[in-house]
């Protein structure tokens, strides 16, 4: 009897737990509804700022006031990034991280309406960052004031990545240890829908090459030059035949920075800017190699010079399903949002643009689980975070359903109210998988059991793919 007591006891204290817990997340995520304007508004002005990886001053900074604000300790300029910040409030374990973006695309200027019309500036944010940014901060300040208000125990930090897009910003800070001060990481990505799943993504390699030749007048003495346009064109041909002989699921990718001034000039310079892709990055590791020997034989066959620089490197992203497990259960808590009547009629337009996909438009307040993640084709540095530490993201519906990441679409959603809707549903289920993860250390355990094992034990190395370069500030210009 007196043991059975006990039991009902320790059944009924931890129902007690259980419901404290949940009343906690609901608090929380009722001050995060009430505070969308606020963050909104935070959110407008980096998508008016509009910065390129490395570039983002001004978006860097009032994130960094945003945090300092509420309470945080920040610590500005790290891994030798002038935008790169982390900021910290408590002290002990557990250490749980949330990531922050907030760099922009070149060339993708657009108004925030349904149709294709830019703003005059050169950049824009067609992947969304100035959403993820804000909202990975909003979630973290509402994780502190939860943490103050419980006396909880632990440490929340907010890691400040710039250059997502080719700076590979993270891998930098992995090799500077700093995520290594956390026992898991948390993200976000916009998106066309809400999703969590255990997906990976594409490790990816990307430098530039440029070539040197002579100038010369291109029709009084042709024979006296040497064109550095025609090492980058051979150099293109040669990679376009070398996609029938590497893995299908391999991609490259590449654009003419600098193909000379005027055609009646032999270029004297020229610059080609190259992707390389591939779900294993040993793939990547070597046809990237084999792209070094083509840009060395175009260079042998058009009697010019070459140089290579590589800027981006990163691993494919180490899942955690039992992190993605606690993170969808949130994001179901959370649930979507519903487009109102100006907003439906926004999409509905949307849509008919060109390259828009017709996709089921109630799927803004959908949740879907463990199917591939859709932008799993693309590739980020959060791949090698989740090399050094557990890591688990979701997807938001922060576009109208049918969009391309990188498209005028994206802008355009990300800067009106559909896109501070989705990013509010991301800041919230940040905010409650923090809580959850602080609360039972049990789910710690069981992720990183789970991520030793499928890294490799103890044996794993982390080592960087861009090698002991430094981080490539000017890559944008």
């Amino acid at each position: 009897m007196i043991q059975k007591f006990l039991l009902t006891c320790t059944y009924i204290g931890m129902s007690i737990a259980v419901l404290a817990q949940e009343a906690d997340k609901k608090k929380v995520i009722s001050r995060l509804a009430e505070r969308e304007t606020q963050y909104g508004q935070i959110a407008q002005k980096i998508w008016n700022y509009a910065e390129v990886g490395y570039k983002e001053k001004q978006s860097s900074l009032l994130l960094q006031e945003t945090l300092r604000q509420a309470g945080f300790t920040v610590e500005a300029g790290v891994a030798d990034i002038p935008t790169a910040f982390v900021a910290t409030f408590g002290q002990g374990k557990p250490v749980i991280g949330i990531m922050a973006e907030y760099d922009a695309l070149p060339g993708l200027s657009q108004d925030s309406i349904p149709t294709k019309r830019s703003l005059g500036g050169n950049s824009g944010h067609a992947c969304g960052h100035h959403l993820f940014g804000t909202a990975s901060v909003a979630a973290a300040i509402a994780v502190r004031d939860w943490m103050k208000e419980t006396g909880q125990k632990g440490t929340i930090k907010l890691y400040g990545c710039p250059a997502e897009e080719g700076g590979s910003g993270k891998v930098y800070m992995v090799r500077a240890g700093l995520f290594s001060q956390a026992d898991v990481m948390l993200h976000w990505h916009p998106n066309d829908e809400n999703t969590v799943s255990a997906s990976s993504s594409l490790a990816n390699k990307a430098g530039k090459f440029r070539f040197y030749g002579l100038s010369s007048h291109a029709a009084a003495s042709p024979e006296r030059g040497r064109s550095a346009l025609d090492g980058v064109e051979a150099m293109d041909h040669m990679a376009n035949m070398m996609r029938e002989h590497v893995p299908s699921s391999t991609r490259i990718h590449y654009v003419i920075t600098n193909g000379g001034k005027a055609p009646n000039i032999v270029p004297d310079f020229a610059e080609v800017y190259y992707y390389v892709r591939s779900p294993q990055r040993d793939v990547v590791a070597d046809v990237w190699s084999r792209l070094e020997k083509i840009a060395e034989g175009a260079a042998l066959g058009t009697g010019t010079r070459y140089e290579a620089e590589l800027i981006g490197g990163v691993y494919e992203v180490l899942p955690n399903q039992r992190l993605a497990n606690v993170m969808g259960a949130n994001l179901k808590a959370v649930g979507g949002y519903t487009l109102n009547a100006s907003e439906l009629a926004f999409a509905k337009q949307l849509q008919q643009t060109v390259g828009m996909q017709a996709v089921d438009l109630a799927t803004t307040n959908q949740v879907f689980m463990d199917r591939p993640d859709p932008s799993g084709g693309g590739s980020t540095d959060v791949g090698d975070v989740s090399w050094v530490v557990p890591t688990v993201g979701l997807g938001t519906a922060t576009w109208v359903p049918g969009t391309s990441a990188h498209s005028w679409q994206a802008v355009a959603a990300g800067g009106m109210s559909i896109g501070r809707k989705g990013m509010m549903v991301a800041a919230k289920t940040l905010a409650a998988t923090a809580m959850d993860l602080f609360k039972k250390p049990v789910l710690i355990e069981e992720a990183r059991a789970e991520w030793l094992t499928k890294r490799g034990g103890a044996e794993f190395q982390y080592k960087s793919l861009l090698g002991d370069r430094k981080p490539a500030l000017n890559y944008r210009d």
